[in-house]
Order: C-alpha cells, then structure tokens, then sequence
C-alpha cells in the first residue's frame, strides 16, 4: 500500500501560509455551502414545482436525481480539470456557471428548462467542490490552522443537508419555489468576489493531461450507479431501470480500475486510493453518508407526514442537526494534530451508530425534544467530527493529487448517499407493506446502525498503526511561518 513519502511531507510543511488565507477559506466554504444547500433544498419545494410546471409524477424525481447525476458522475473529472486549468480559475468557471445554471432553472417556463438547470448546476458544482478542497489544502499546511480551517468547512459541509431543507421550505411557503433556485445568485457572486481577492493565481502543474478513457469510464460508471440507485426505492430493484445501469455501472468501474493501472496520466492515480490512510476515510464517508442521509429522509418524512409538520417547521426541527455538528467540529478539530486517525473517526461513526439506534425506538407520537432531537443531535455530532478528519486526511500530503484525492471524498459521500436512501427505503417500505410506515423507519435505522458498526471496525483495521497522520506532522520552524 502506498503511503506519502517525507519529501511529500516536507514539500508541505514547508510552504509559507498566505496572508490572505482566512478571506480564501470563507469564500471557498461559501461555494460549498451553497452546493450542499442544493442538493436538498428542491426536496420540499417539488409539490409547489410539479403544480407550476405540470411535471408528471415519473419526472418529478429526476428534479433531484439530474443534480446527484451530473455531481456525482463528474467529481472526479473535475479534480483533473482543476489541477489542469488552475484551482483559481476552476473555482471562477464553477462559480459563474453554478449561478447561470441556477438562473435558468429559476426562470423555467417548463420542465425541459428546469431540468437542464439543474443537470448544469451539478455539471459545475462537479468542477468546485475539487478545487475547493484544493484550495483549502494548499492555503493551510500547519496542522494546527488545518484543524480549524477544515473545522469551517466541516461545519459548512455537513450543515448543507439541515439548512437546504430549512431555506426551501422558507423560501417555498413565504416567497416561491423559484427563490429556491435564485438564491444561489447572491451566494454565489459573493464567493467569486471572496475568490477573486483571496485567492491567489498559481503556476499550473506542468505535464498534466485528461485521461479521456478514464473520464468516459468514471463519469459513466458513477453516473449508472447513481441512476440505478435513484430508481430503486420507486421502480424496484428487479426492475430493469434499477438492475442494468446498476450493473452496467459496477463493469463500467471495474474497467476504470484497469484502465487507471495502465494509464501514464490517470484521472485517478491509484496511490491515491491504495494509502490505507485515504482510503479509510473515503470508507467512512461512504458509510457515513448511508447512516446520515437515511436518517434525514427518515426524518422528514416522519415530521411532514406522520406528525403533521409545516415544510417551515419540519426545517426548523433539523436545527438540532447542526447544532450537533459544530459541536463535534469544534471538538474534534484541535485533535487533528495530536491524535491518530483511526481514533477520530471510528468514535465519529460510532456515534452516527447510537443516533441510528435511538431513531430505532421511534414510535408514531414520541416527544421532538425527547426523542426526535437526540437523534439530530448525535447524527449531527458524529457527522461533524467523521467530516473534519475525512477531508483533512485524504489531502493531507497529496501534493499534485489534492484536488482529485478531495474529489474521491465527495464522490463516496455521492455513493453512499444513493445507496443509503435507495436500500433503506426499499427496507422501511417492505416492512412497512406488513405493518405501518413507523415500524418501517424503526427496522431500516437499527439495520444501518449495524452497518456503521461494522464500518467502524472496518476504518479500524483498514487505518492500520503504520499509516501516516496529522500527529506525525512536524510543525515548521519559526523562519518559515509568516
């Protein structure tokens, strides 16, 4: 397995941090809230759309599945597209793009506008969320401002989910669904002005080509996968639409790993996966995203359908899950530097896993603030420290590969988060067909509660002793600091 070496950690240990780094953090965790904001904020909103635009109910779905596709699909591309025209210039197209996307889907005058509004936002969120995590990589190599930085950006992250349903469901009830799309304008201008003071243009990585076979293979394969996953829970898993890009996806992927072995410019270097360090984290992502996104659709739909909560106060009642994830986040960030990976993450999924197992005992009329809240909470907290030391590990020491050893981070949160949402739903609702709708939640969260155990256990072994992390990472000397 490869490992980074000391010359990779020197290189970065040793840059100068740039004095503008803060206002460049709050710009690129600005862009990422925005993205994450977006791949929840329609959920609330679709009922108010399908009125407007007349969508049938087949392509209602496909408002939230066009985004996942093209997110999910392109990430890794993006990374290399990144290191190809600069991180500064990445950040600026996917910006300006994310927010024309946005306005044409914003302005739809029918189905057809609105959908490429929203394919096109995750083409160009595929394109910023690499260079992001670039960025923030190369603008923070001490590990103590690492900590905090990635800290920010957790929090940002990991609150898009709660945050993106609160908005829509203000925005739709007070304002109109289109606001739902118009609002990423604002966000969006303000984190290119933050991009265009604080982030410095750097010299571009000389030598570095797109692996036009690999991207085919990558982009087509994630993409079947997360199409396959999508129309599991409402066609089936024996439906031909859920089992052929499925498997299709899977053959697609496997020829990547081939194609990638023997590529002299792979899309993804195989180092990157292959460090036992790295590829912990992106297992805990993905098993985090299982247990997450489980629970928040679990959640919403349990407030607005069986409790009878406004779309407002159904976003408002996910509060809780933020709260738990700046608590985490703040916990866990000053550790960075002192602690050994597998001891942050695995307690993180540990505590996804007692949220999952509380929202077990859930029943039709349990109390919010006994019940309900805890289990925001402790989603929320583990979610936040799992976070922070995914993102920090898989680019610490990466050197020419951060952007694409960042995009593998949110392409398995992508994954994870369609497999999760697709197989526990087909759980809750085949128990729910023999009992009630509760009872299938119940089942479906004390089984991904298991799952994150046994993640746990996995991350354990596989973050073995011998692999490198934030602790064994030398300070730099007085001299080299600003």
């Amino acid at each position: 397995m490869a490992d980074i070496t000391r010359s990779e950690a020197a290189e970065e240990t040793q840059q100068v941090p740039d004095v503008r780094r803060w206002w460049a953090l709050a710009a690129v965790a600005t862009a990422q809230l925005m993205i994450g904001i977006d791949l929840t904020i329609m959920n609330i909103a679709l009922p108010s759309v399908q009125r407007s635009l007349g969508l049938a109910d087949s392509t209602r779905q496909w408002v939230i599945t066009l985004f996942a596709l093209g997110y999910g699909g392109l990430l890794l591309l993006g990374g290399r597209m990144s290191d190809l025209i600069g991180r500064r210039r990445a950040l600026l197209i996917g910006l300006t793009g994310f927010a024309a996307a946005s306005a044409l889907g914003g302005a739809a005058t029918g189905p057809a506008m609105l959908l490429t509004g929203r394919a096109l936002q995750g083409v160009f969120g595929a394109l910023l969320t690499p260079a992001v995590l670039a960025t923030l990589a190369a603008s923070f190599p001490l590990p103590a401002e690492r900590g905090k930085a990635f800290g920010i950006y957790g929090t940002a992250m990991g609150s898009a989910s709660g945050l993106g349903v609160l908005i829509g469901g203000v925005l739709t009830d007070y304002l109109d669904w289109r606001w739902c799309m118009y609002v990423n304008l604002p966000v969006a201008a303000l984190a290119a002005g933050g991009v265009l003071y604080a982030v410095r243009p750097v010299q571009r990585a000389g030598g570095v080509r797109v692996d036009i076979a690999g991207a085919l293979l990558a982009t087509t394969g994630l993409m079947g996968l997360v199409f396959g996953f999508a129309r599991a829970e409402p066609d089936g898993w024996s439906a031909p639409a859920t089992w052929l890009p499925l498997g299709a996806g899977v053959l697609l992927l496997i020829a990547f790993v081939a194609v990638q072995s023997r590529a002299k410019a792979p899309l993804l270097p195989l180092r990157v996966v292959l460090n036992r360090r790295r590829g912990g984290s992106y297992l805990a992502v993905f098993s985090l995203a299982i247990g997450m996104f489980a629970a928040l659709f679990f959640l919403t739909f349990y407030l607005q359908n069986i409790r009878h909560y406004s779309p407002v106060r159904a976003g408002l009642a996910f509060l809780p899950l933020t709260v738990g994830l700046m608590v985490g986040v703040r916990a866990v960030s000053p550790l960075l530097a002192k602690a050994a990976v597998r001891s942050l993450i695995c307690p993180g999924l540990i505590t996804i896993a007692a949220g999952l197992t509380l929202l077990g005992f859930l029943k039709a009329d349990s109390s919010y603030w006994l019940h309900v809240m805890p289990v925001f909470l402790l989603v929320g907290l583990g979610t936040g420290w799992v976070l922070v030391t995914a993102n920090s590990t898989a680019t610490l020491g990466a050197g020419p590969d951060s952007a694409v050893a960042g995009a593998m981070v949110m392409t398995s949160q992508q994954v994870g988060a369609s497999l999760g949402t697709a197989l526990l739903s087909t759980v809750a609702g085949t128990i729910a067909a023999h009992s009630d709708a509760v009872h299938g939640f119940t089942v479906a969260s004390l089984g991904a509660a298991g799952f994150l155990c046994l993640a746990a256990v996995a991350v354990y072994w596989v973050v073995s002793e011998r692999s490198p992390d934030h602790s064994r990472w030398k300070v730099p000397s007085r001299s080299t600091r600003l």
